[in-house]
């Protein structure tokens, strides 16, 4: 096998979260505009400084990426536009990296942000996708969780995964999202609560659900000896991967794009996967983080229930796992949620996590995952990153 080409000199720097709320009347434009400042004041210079913009955002129509340049007083040499929902964070960091690699950009913002204003998930819900209308609308069905109740039903029945199982990675999430001042679940969540919670699309019940809600995450790429210069702790890129529609044949998705390209992600970070130190996955939903526990390579295909059952996921246990509390207990911000492991994993390799900091945290695995049609969610992707 080939290693692709890595990503040496290319660090990340400068996390930021700009507090997220269950509803917002403010633009998704605004939400980028307090994350840049955000950035200017973590980076210590002005926002006109960075040669690099990358937007991902559902919510900003009419306005894309390079009509933000003029609302902000920018000049960029590179801009991009990525509206790939919980993929969106490994695809900007991907393409900014190799973009500070070869020259077209110092300093790159990577921004992701979306509004919630009253009703608008629901809007959005009736539109995401063209190809799950199609499909479930004639059944008087509509919106994720329906297309996810199809896949789960699937994956568990081919996985032996129980909601038991799926119950330990939510209440594990909620444990540590009570460490976050972010978090917008503040109450403890049981396992009993969990398993006793309301049907919404059977398997898929209340706690399995994120809360829709308004917020931003960013961060900066750059090199590092910019990072070096400016004296920003910072983390490196070792790896990275990125897949579409990564099975097209496969009837109903039992498995990821990151299959096919996890000897790569592993080869190019030149460690296995058990020398991570914590894990960051896409959790729309946890059967969803579960299969990229085995689609990652963490455990060996089959032995999903066992792996989850010998480990203990919060910040201070055997595999910390969404250390923030993931989307399932943070909220879901939009496109921001495919940002919010990489921010979260950023703060840990630096040591700023606060109360949910991973002790000894060296090296760490953030997975994405986005973009459902009614039988599979097209996008995937990963990046391993280690500290400085």
């Amino acid at each position: 096998m080939e290693v692709a080409k890595g990503y040496d000199g290319v660090v990340l720097a400068v996390p930021v979260t700009v507090p997220y709320v269950r509803h917002s009347t403010d633009s998704a434009q605004w939400w980028v505009g307090r994350a840049l400042a955000g950035l200017a004041a973590g980076a210590g210079v002005s926002h006109r400084e960075f040669d690099g913009l990358s937007v991902a955002s559902f919510s900003m129509a009419p306005d894309s990426a390079i009509g933000l340049t003029q609302h902000f007083g920018l000049s960029p040499r590179f801009v991009d536009f990525i509206p790939l929902g919980g993929v969106a964070g490994v695809v900007a960091l991907r393409r900014a990296a190799r973009a500070v690699q070869t020259g077209d950009a110092d300093v790159i913002a990577c921004i992701a942000a979306d509004t919630n204003a009253p009703q608008s998930f629901r809007q959005s819900l009736e539109n995401f996708s063209r190809f799950s209308q199609d499909a479930v609308y004639p059944y008087g069905a509509g919106g994720p969780n329906v297309s996810f109740a199809l896949i789960a039903q699937a994956y568990m029945a081919a996985s032996g995964l129980s909601r038991a199982d799926c119950g330990k990675i939510a209440v594990a999430q909620r444990a540590n999202a009570l460490k976050n001042p972010h978090a917008l679940m503040k109450k403890p969540l049981s396992l009993d609560d969990y398993l006793g919670s309301r049907p919404i699309a059977p398997p898929i019940h209340l706690f399995d659900c994120v809360m829709p809600c308004a917020g931003a995450e960013a961060f900066l790429v750059m090199r590092e000896q910019t990072a070096k210069a400016q004296g920003l702790p910072f983390v490196h890129l070792t790896a990275a991967i990125e897949r579409h529609n990564g099975f097209p044949a496969d009837p109903v998705m039992l498995r990821g794009g990151w299959v096919r390209d996890v000897d790569t992600l592993w080869a190019m970070a030149g460690v296995a996967p058990g020398a991570v130190d914590l894990v960051q996955t896409y959790d729309d939903y946890p059967f969803i983080s579960a299969m990229q526990f085995e689609d990652l390579g963490l455990c060996p295909p089959g032995g999903l229930a066992e792996f989850i059952a010998g480990h203990d996921f919060t910040t201070t246990g055997s595999l910390p796992h969404n250390t923030s509390g993931g989307q399932l207990s943070v909220g879901q911000a939009g496109c921001a949620g495919g940002s919010l492991g990489l921010v979260e994993a950023l703060r840990q390799l630096t040591g700023t996590a606060e109360a949910r900091q991973v002790a000894g945290a060296r090296r760490a695995l953030v997975s994405g995952f986005g973009m459902i049609n009614f039988d599979r969610g097209l996008g995937s992707g990963a990046v391993v990153l280690e500290a400085a």
